[in-house]
């Protein structure tokens, strides 16, 4: 891709954790940070931190510090400096173009008022802007290409879905904010990313990124999908769910760190509970089974 910075030669895996900056992470948070860089790590691989800060109202001053701190406390120390999207506008303008240049993007007036009782948006613009008067979004279109997109999740196994059936997802907002969809595509070539580990609640985000990576001529990353944390009513641990932030103090921290071990199917020693961190993770690299992963969603029995 024009513009794209080049890359040195590096190790043949490489992970990332990409977090928005809405606020400090929580244990669901934790566990999907600690899943991708064991993955990385016992595959000897580079582990990346990406902060994903391209929607300002929602990242408070602060918060980024928090997670990096967050991080370093549980021992999730990244390589290389710390990327920033909202550092990156000209690569998704670049990338955005070359999506209109092959008939793959196009202009959308319509808001989601208009559309929402239909639960996807229908492509009223795909010919071009209902209402050309107003500021337009970006859309992906859904309508060109094969309809469907495959890939094997390493939790999940094989994945088949339906394009149509997603609708033509926003690539950059009305307001001029680039959206999750292309940032997140574009970044994640530009840095090299090889395996991508995260939360299943974004599974459905996939078949978006893979017809994207397709139509920018990206490799398309390998997948693991993992479980969510729930609460004991069902809920998933979130930021708006009021899931408490992870502790910094080393008394917390290290039993902490164990519970996840456990909840991510590792079967951790339970001498190792109050251990520090860092022989905790080394006896985790040593031992990481990505198939040990529960095939459903986990649940805490503890609280922070």
């Amino acid at each position: 891709m024009p513009g794209m910075e080049q890359l040195e030669p590096g190790p043949a895996v490489v992970g990332r954790f990409a977090p928005t900056p809405s606020g400090p992470l929580h244990f669901g948070s934790l566990l999907a940070a600690l899943a991708s860089w064991l993955d990385a790590r016992a595959k000897k691989g580079r582990w990346l931190l990406r902060i994903e800060d391209i929607d300002p109202p929602r990242c408070p001053p602060g918060a980024s510090d928090t997670i990096i701190e967050q991080l370093d406390a549980f021992g999730l120390y990244h390589d290389g400096a710390v990327k920033y999207q909202h550092e990156h506008d000209s690569d998704y303008q670049k990338a955005l173009d070359a999506l209109v240049a092959c008939g793959m993007a196009y202009p959308c007036s319509c808001s989601r008022r208009e559309w929402q009782h239909l639960g996807i948006y229908p492509g009223w613009c795909r010919q071009g802007p209902l209402h050309p008067e107003r500021d337009c979004a970006w859309r992906l279109r859904t309508d060109s290409g094969e309809p469907e997109i495959y890939w094997q999740d390493r939790r999940l196994g094989h994945q088949r879905w339906s394009l149509p059936d997603l609708g033509d997802v926003v690539l950059k907002r009305r307001d001029g904010l680039w959206a999750y969809q292309l940032a997140v595509v574009v970044d994640d070539a530009r840095q090299g990313v090889t395996d991508i580990v995260r939360g299943a609640d974004l599974l459905d985000n996939t078949p978006w990124q893979i017809r994207l990576q397709q139509a920018l001529g990206y490799a398309t990353p390998k997948y693991l999908h993992l479980p969510l944390v729930v609460a004991a009513n069902g809920q998933k641990l979130s930021k708006q769910n009021l899931a408490p932030a992870l502790p910094l103090q080393h008394d917390a921290v290290r039993p902490l760190l164990h519970e996840a071990l456990i909840l991510l199917g590792q079967s951790p020693s339970p001498t190792l509970r109050r251990a520090h961190v860092d022989d905790q993770l080394k006896a985790a690299i040593e031992s990481w089974q990505p198939h040990n992963l529960c095939p459903g969603n986990v649940q805490r029995t503890t609280s922070i």
